[in-house]
C-alpha cells in the first residue's frame, strides 16, 4: 500500500439544503454553467448579443447529453445487451465526449442556423468554454468511483472500494479523472493563448481544442481498465481520438496563415466585420 493515496468519496450524492443531487449530475450542470459564461463573455467580446450563448445552450446542451449518451452505448454495447433499461441510467455515468461533441453541434447548429450565426464563428467562442466544462465534470466520475486507470502505488493513486473494482476487492488505482481533469484544463489554458496572440478564426481555435484534447485522450485512454471494446487490442476510443486527431490537425494546416474570420457574429442584423476579439475570458 502507498504511504499516501487519494480517498474515494463514501456516497455519489450531494445534498443542497435539504435536497439530495447526484453528485453526478451536479458536476455537468457546473460544468455546463462555467462554459455558458465562458462562451458569453468571449462571444459578447466579439461582438455578438448577451445571452446569444445560453440561448445556443438550452437547445445544444441537451441534445448534446443525448448524442453523449448514445454514443458510449453503441461502443460499449455488452455492458446493456441483457439489460437495455440499464441504457437510460445516466446518473450511474457512461457519456462520450465525442458524441457529446457531434450532438451539441448539431443541436447549436439547428439554433445557429435560424438566426443566420456562423457555426465556425460560434464554435471558436465557445472553443476554450468546452475543455473547462470537461475539466469539472469530470469530477462527477470521481464520485461514481469509475473510470479510473490501472492499479499503482504512486501516492496520488485512487482509493476504489471493493464494490466498484475490477475484481471484487478495493484497491489503489491510476486517477484518470484527475488526469484528465488536469489535461483539459492545460487544453483551455492553450487555446485561450493561442487565440489571443493569433485570432484564430474559420474554426482553427475549435480544431485546436480537438487536437490538443486527443493528444491528452489518447494516452489517459490507454491507462484505463473500464470495460471497453477493442480492436487489435487497443480501445475503441484510441481509435477515433486519433482519427478525430488527424481531422483537425489537417484543418489546422490548410487554414493556416488565413487570418480571422471576416465575417464574425452579427449583432441584432448587423454583422460586425474583422472582430475577432478573444481577449475576453
Amino acid at each position: 500500500m502507498p504511504l499516501a493515496s487519494i480517498p474515494s468519496p463514501s456516497t455519489g450524492v450531494l445534498h443542497l439544503g435539504p435536497l439530495p443531487l447526484r453528485a453526478y449530475a451536479g458536476f455537468i450542470l457546473l460544468g455546463v454553467l462555467v462554459a455558458v459564461w465562458i462562451g458569453e463573455r468571449r462571444w459578447v467580446a466579439r461582438g455578438g448579443d448577451k445571452g446569444f450563448v445560453a440561448d445556443v445552450a438550452a437547445t445544444g446542451v441537451p441534445v448534446g447529453l443525448v448524442g453523449a449518451r448514445l454514443y458510449h452505448v453503441i461502443t460499449s454495447p455488452t455492458v446493456y445487451l441483457h439489460d437495455p433499461v440499464r441504457a437510460l441510467e445516466i446518473w450511474k455515468g457512461g457519456l462520450g465526449i465525442w458524441g457529446g461533441v457531434l450532438g451539441g453541434a448539431l443541436g447549436a447548429w439547428l439554433v445557429l442556423r435560424k438566426r443566420g450565426v456562423s457555426l465556425l464563428s460560434f464554435a471558436d467562442a465557445v472553443a476554450p468554454a468546452l475543455p473547462a466544462a470537461q475539466a469539472i465534470g469530470r469530477f462527477g466520475n470521481y464520485f461514481n468511483q469509475e473510470l479510473y486507470g490501472r492499479a499503482t502505488k504512486l501516492p496520488w493513486g485512487l482509493e476504489i472500494d471493493a464494490a466498484h473494482s475490477p475484481d471484487g476487492k478495493a484497491g489503489i488505482y491510476q486517477p484518470t479523472f484527475l488526469y484528465e481533469s488536469l489535461w483539459d484544463v492545460g487544453v483551455a489554458g492553450l487555446v485561450l493563448w493561442a487565440d489571443r496572440k493569433w485570432q484564430l478564426g474559420k474554426g482553427r481555435a475549435f480544431a485546436l481544442y480537438v487536437a490538443a484534447y486527443c493528444v491528452g485522450r489518447g494516452w489517459i485512454e490507454a491507462l484505463r481498465v473500464d470495460d471497453a471494446n477493442h480492436f487489435l487490442g487497443v480501445r475503441l476510443n484510441d481509435y477515433v481520438s486519433g482519427v478525430v486527431f488527424l481531422a483537425a490537425a489537417t484543418y489546422l494546416v490548410l487554414r493556416r496563415g488565413s487570418g480571422p474570420d471576416p465575417r464574425q457574429v452579427p449583432v441584432g442584423q448587423a454583422e460586425v466585420e474583422g472582430s475577432d476579439v478573444s481577449s475576453q475570458a
